[in-house]
């Protein structure tokens, strides 16, 4: 079965939707169902029902679909090591992150990636930690940036300790404070991440033996900033995450002292393609030099 077929697939089940999928394969919305036809065809059976609210899969879909996704990695696994035989690296490198790495890391080391092998492409997934590590679970990321230790089976390098942050409005009984006591979470609004995305906070606070006094749930590290700026309570930010950022709150390192470790999952580990491998390798060096030069 050509491979197109199986790639489409794919991409209207991340996608969620046949006319997402289109835009994103640069064709047709008709184009789209014509291959999902020609599959459920091939396979002789439903994979997808369409619905007004979109697409589901089928039972059958579903099991199909890891199938279909270890297919595909191999493809690219084999056109990845074809082309390093050949000296013309080229490929795609499918990539999850959450907020802080996708803007503060991922920008530069795209940008001299792309300089030095522009016939690579890749696809970049955004969302908060449990996200990443769904992604990499099921193979639709081949690298993904997680907080260490990683829950998931992989390959899993470290690469930088970032520190945990009090974030606090600007007009609080704490603007004298030079460190924030993590205690005061029992006694002030706290606005938390969902629990599955909130790992960095609540480890902090339950080494600490605090229970936080949790008024608001958001899945939006914004949101929290945009929260705490008006005045609705306080929560823990990573610094990398408030770097470089002009928000009007104020920010305090944590008594106890609590860090992050960041890390890079290989999701294919010793069977990764070499140009994942080499755009690892790019990551590895920036946060490297970044750490020596305190950037």
């Amino acid at each position: 079965m050509p491979q197109d077929k199986y790639q489409t697939f794919m991409t209207v089940i991340e996608t969620g939707s046949l006319t997402r999928a289109a835009e994103q394969l640069g064709c047709t919305q008709s184009a789209v169902s014509h291959c999902l036809d020609a599959l459920e065809e091939e396979f002789g059976f439903a994979v997808l029902r369409r619905k007004r609210a979109g697409i589901q899969l089928t039972s059958e879909g579903e099991q199909v679909l890891p199938a279909v996704r270890n297919y595909l990695g191999a493809v690219e696994q084999m056109r990845q090591t074809a082309s390093s035989i050949r000296g013309l690296e080229s490929g795609t490198v499918r990539i999850g992150a959450f907020t802080s790495v996708a803007v503060h890391w991922l920008p530069p080391v795209l940008k001299e990636f792309q300089r030095d092998y522009p016939k690579v492409d890749f696809r970049l997934f955004n969302g908060d930690y449990h996200d990443v590590e769904q992604w990499l679970a099921d193979g639709n990321v081949d690298v993904g940036f997680v907080t260490m230790p990683c829950p998931i089976s992989c390959e899993c390098i470290p690469l930088m300790e970032d520190r945990l942050l009090a974030i606090l409005p600007l007009k609080s009984r704490f603007e004298n404070y030079s460190r924030f006591p993590l205690v005061e979470c029992e006694n002030e609004p706290f606005i938390s991440l969902l629990e599955s995305s909130d790992h960095d906070a609540r480890r902090a606070l339950e080494a600490a033996g605090v229970k936080p006094n949790v008024r608001f749930y958001t899945k939006d590290d914004y949101a929290i900033i945009a929260m705490v700026e008006q005045g609705l309570g306080i929560s823990i930010m990573p610094e990398l995450l408030l770097k470089g950022s002009h928000y009007n709150l104020q920010t305090l390192p944590l008594i106890p002292e609590a860090k992050r470790t960041i890390g890079l999952a290989i999701g294919a580990g010793v069977k990764a393609g070499p140009v994942t491998r080499r755009f690892s390798d790019y990551i590895i060096r920036y946060v490297t030099q970044q750490s020596k030069t305190g950037a």
